[in-house]
């Protein structure tokens, strides 16, 4: 079976040639540009493309099937030269579902915590001995890639994203999967560029409900009113399943569940975390591992890669950095720390980065996002103005759109990494929440030295 990737190099992209290759594809690809850490481990694998760039004399009548990246544009020289030829041109997510449709598929939904919840899925499965093909959105530890594709395995389990699938498939990804279990921890606005309106942006999930396959179950968060008021209205004929915070308490800085009077200590925390824990829960107790058995593998569970992710502490200061970008996940995130470390002051420097949240008409909507914080930061890199042919804009409109006067707004990485590193962080934590990279700072490093 030969499969040739058009845009290689995406996280996704790239750990999915790894799992074919595993498999014992014939595995090509292109991209026009590759960064860390995909560079390395495709060369690992033998599969890194000798140069960068789009080279339509690489698609032959003989590759099987071409899968196409969302990097990739419509135009794109080796898409079209497919197309001429009649080839099967796939999205990641139909191929996963190609692929997966004889499994049981369990799709891992909502606006955010998906990453998580997958996580803890594969975390506990994993300990328990149980068989299965993933795709997760971030790296894990005891893992080696973020997607395993075997013939064997009975179970699937995915994270679904609610981003468009391709350049030509316009669909959310997680409507292509046909969840036979299907969870959903929350529904806020994002990806305006893409889903312009609220109703818009809600009515995927309504969507992905209907995808869930006859007699298939629907395990959602009714801490959520937006998602609760959805699910009640619903007339799709599947299982609901509603879940909410556990019984817990939050001992010496270590958040411990609560089952029937015995206490299981947790590596993460925050009450986002909880939610994301039953969730993961509900859907282990439905793949055949219990309560309790559930609760003592979670406790060896460290978190996904980003997702309040400690950086560095001593005995006074902790330094976390988190994927948090959209404005549920920023109050969240920092509420967590709060609660966490109430005896401590925190600041909370947040990178805007994505079309959403540089919008000038979705700004608003992080108004009293960074109120629980003691410093709030927020960061533009001026590069990612001119990187997205955008009209830039200053302090005072994000203080406006934030609603927080005595807001500290940098533009240059170079001039943060200076506030920080002079800051003094003793009896402090510091957050730091991006889904880029700060204009380039290398974050251990600046955790050495203020810590």
């Amino acid at each position: 079976m030969r499969v040739h990737f058009i845009a290689i190099g995406g996280a996704a992209m790239h750990n999915m040639a790894i799992a074919l290759h595993k498999n014992g594809f014939k595995v090509t690809g292109s991209d026009d540009v590759l960064f860390e850490p995909s560079v390395s481990r495709l060369k690992q694998y033998g599969l890194l493309p000798e140069k960068d760039g789009w080279y339509p004399e690489k698609i032959s009548p003989d590759i099987n099937a071409i899968i196409l990246g969302m990097h990739a544009r419509a135009d794109n020289p080796e898409l079209l030269k497919a197309q001429e030829l009649g080839l099967k041109i796939y999205s990641y997510p139909e191929y996963i579902y190609e692929h997966s449709k004889n499994k049981l598929r369990v799709v891992i939904g909502g606006s955010h915590g998906k990453t998580t919840i997958t996580s803890m899925i594969l975390h506990v499965l994993k300990s328990a001995g149980k068989d299965f093909d993933y795709l997760v959105g971030a790296q894990l530890e005891g893992f080696d890639t973020m997607v395993q594709l075997t013939d064997k395995a009975p179970v699937i389990v995915i994270e679904g994203d609610e981003y468009l699938s391709s350049a030509i498939d316009r669909r959310p990804k997680f409507h292509l999967y046909k969840a036979n279990i299907g969870v959903i921890s929350g529904v806020a606005w994002d990806h305006i560029n893409v889903f312009p309106t609220f109703e818009n942006y809600t009515e995927q999930f309504e969507l992905f409900i209907q995808t869930i396959q006859p007699g298939g179950k629907l395990i959602y968060s009714e801490t959520d009113e937006v998602l609760n008021n959805l699910v009640k209205v619903n007339r799709s004929q599947v299982d609901k399943i509603p879940y909410s915070l556990p019984a817990h308490n939050i001992k010496y800085g270590i958040t411990n569940i609560i089952v029937d009077g015995k206490e299981y200590p947790l590596q993460v925390f925050g009450e986002h975390n909880l939610l994301n824990s039953e969730a993961a829960r509900l859907v282990c107790e439905n793949l055949g591992v219990g309560k309790v058995e559930f609760y003592t593998y979670l406790g060896s569970f460290k978190g996904a890669a980003k997702r309040l992710e400690l950086v560095g502490k001593n005995e006074s200061s902790n330094f976390f950095k988190d994927f948090a970008h959209s404005p549920s996940k920023l109050t969240a995130t920092i509420h967590a720390v709060k609660v966490q470390f109430p005896e401590r002051k925190l600041v909370a420097a947040i990178e805007l980065h994505t079309f959403s949240s540089l919008d000038q008409n979705f700004l608003a909507q992080y108004s009293g996002a960074m109120s629980e914080a003691d410093t709030a930061i927020v960061f533009i890199d001026k590069k990612t103005f001119e990187h997205k042919k955008m009209t830039p804009y200053g302090a005072e409109t994000v203080k406006n759109a934030f609603q927080r006067d005595d807001l500290l707004f940098f533009n240059e990485p170079e001039e943060l990494k200076n506030y920080i590193e002079n800051l003094g962080l003793k009896g402090k934590n510091l957050l730091m929440m991006s889904s880029g990279n700060f204009g380039g700072i290398d974050l251990k490093q600046l955790s050495v030295k203020i810590l």
